[in-house]
């Protein structure tokens, strides 16, 4: 079990990341003033989830709490089934759908690619997906549970983020390289990013080439 998954069982929901996460991975909480129940206590509680590295009392109830190693939320994403309402045309930037379907067709063909060369499945070391552009993505996908509980997958809410994923994604794939380069050897980063990027398959809608 994750610690996002354990957080939310002390808590009685999803916290909701805050911040960028470029240099750590934070989330609010308001169950306290939700439940009606002393802050402390379930501050106490909190910092006892294996993999959280600091729990703050804020004003009004709140929680902010900060994990060790946010990579590891990517365990708890699976397949999902997000609207798709963009049209096909123009397949250019200027097309929020161009740029969705484009974010699942590059994950997807990530993962052909790291099978060819290979790039091994087992052996996610989720501590490795600590630059920038990969918290990028990591800090979108952490909005999932939160979202899912409201059970909504078709309004203009889910699209909106379906772009945010798939232009962070883009991002991290153009600036921080998923694959082997040249004679390079496969790593466990590679096996880190190649399984952050079957998250975004995972997520984003499209067909698996374009």
């Amino acid at each position: 079990m994750t610690p996002e998954q354990r957080l939310a069982e002390v808590l009685g929901e999803a916290p909701a990341p805050e911040g960028t996460w470029e240099r750590e991975a934070a989330y609010l909480s308001a169950a306290a003033r939700r439940l009606g129940v002393p802050a402390a206590g379930l501050a106490a509680r909190a910092r006892a989830v294996e993999g959280v590295a600091a729990v703050e009392e804020r004003p009004n109830g709140f929680l902010r709490i900060v994990v060790e190693v946010p990579g590891r939320l990517v365990e708890t994403v699976g397949p999902l089934s997000l609207p798709d309402p963009w049209p096909d045309f123009p397949r250019t930037w200027d097309n929020p759908g161009f740029a969705v379907r484009y974010g699942h067709a590059r994950a997807v063909a990530v993962r052909r690619r790291a099978r060819d060369l290979g790039v091994p499945e087992e052996g996610f070391r989720a501590e490795l997906l600590g630059d920038p552009r990969d918290r990028a993505v990591l800090r979108v996908l952490a909005e999932l549970p939160g979202r899912l509980a409201k059970g909504d997958r078709m309004g203009g809410a889910w699209s909106a983020y379906a772009v945010r994923l798939a232009m962070a994604y883009h991002d991290a794939y153009e600036l921080a390289p998923v694959l082997p380069v040249g004679d390079e050897e496969p790593a466990p980063l590679h096996t880190a990013r190649v399984r952050l990027a079957r998250a975004v398959a995972d997520v984003l809608p499209g067909p698996d080439r374009l």
